[in-house]
């Protein structure tokens, strides 16, 4: 005797399938709404790149021009300006001042993460605590401090206060990176007689590489776009592309066309940097978020 066979209601069918429906429109829908908003968030700057190419006149119509003749005459205007040493100043206190602040957060991160300390929280504490003040409230003891000793426009004064900022950033960032490598590994290397120095520069440094890479875009970042101290501390010799950008803001009006070219050579050093660093910052980003 054949056992009865038994077929399920259409009814039944369409009810399963209403969720997975639904799913693939709330993610349809999600992407759009990433793309509304990557698009958002880029408008600003494709508006300032095109009218870094378009005349002071054309800049300035009211509706915008959209089909304008592209021209270089704003980046000439920005090159006979002089931005080459604002630049190179630029580049001089971003570079030293994040390499420093790697050298010093990479051994204070090791420390309150694989190789904890005592007190680990108040010490934590404390680097964060400098981020809590406001710049505004320090810049006239700063100010003090830098001309008795005989530094005001010195790039060595950036470079120095540029590490002091973002050092807490970098030891927090790359404490995160620390926690996640496995302790197998350090034990590892004290077994095999490796040293503490050589099991960080050996074992541990090759595994938080992408990490180390994003802390040190991020201290690029943050060092680069500076303006506060740079133009309460500096005047000719050591200013940096922020303060040069500001001289297009004159009495007599805003250059927005020149201002516009003048930015989009400002920008375009870190927007190389996270290019080239892309693989190793999305790494880092991501450190530790899978198991």
């Amino acid at each position: 005797m054949a056992a009865p066979t038994t077929e399920r209601a259409p009814s039944t069918r369409t009810e399963e399938l209403a969720p997975v429906r639904k799913g693939k429109v709330g993610a349809s829908l999600l992407t759009v709404l990433a793309w509304i908003v990557g698009i958002g968030f880029f408008f600003p700057i494709l508006w300032m790149v095109l009218t870094a190419f378009k005349q002071e006149a054309d800049a300035y119509t009211s509706p915008p021009k959209l089909i304008f003749s592209p021209t270089l005459d704003q980046f000439r205007a920005v090159f006979d300006a002089g931005i080459g040493p604002y630049l190179l100043n630029s580049l001089f206190a971003t570079v030293v001042s994040t390499i420093l602040v790697l050298a010093l957060a990479t051994p204070a991160a090791f420390a309150v993460s694989l190789r904890p300390v005592k007190k680990v929280q108040d010490v934590l504490f404390f680097f964060i605590s400098t981020k809590m003040l406001p710049v505004v409230a320090a810049i006239v003891p700063i100010y003090v401090v830098v001309n008795y000793v005989g530094m005001l426009d010195n790039i060595w004064t950036l470079i120095i206060l540029y590490t002091a900022m973002n050092l807490p950033i970098a030891v927090w960032m790359m404490r995160s990176f620390f926690q996640e490598v496995p302790r197998e590994l350090l034990e590892a290397a004290s077994m095999d007689g490796a040293s503490t120095a050589r099991s960080l520069r050996e074992v541990v440094l090759p595994v938080i590489s992408p990490g180390m890479a994003a802390t040190a875009l991020i201290c690029v970042i943050f060092a680069w776009n500076e303006f506060f101290f740079a133009v309460n501390l500096t005047a000719a010799r050591a200013a940096t592309v922020p303060v040069f950008l500001v001289g297009f803001i004159t009495s007599e009006g805003l250059y927005f066309a020149k201002l516009c070219a003048a930015a989009t050579l400002a920008a375009l050093p870190v927007v190389i940097a996270g290019w080239v660093a892309q693989n190793k910052l999305v790494q880092g980003l991501s450190f530790g978020a899978v198991k």
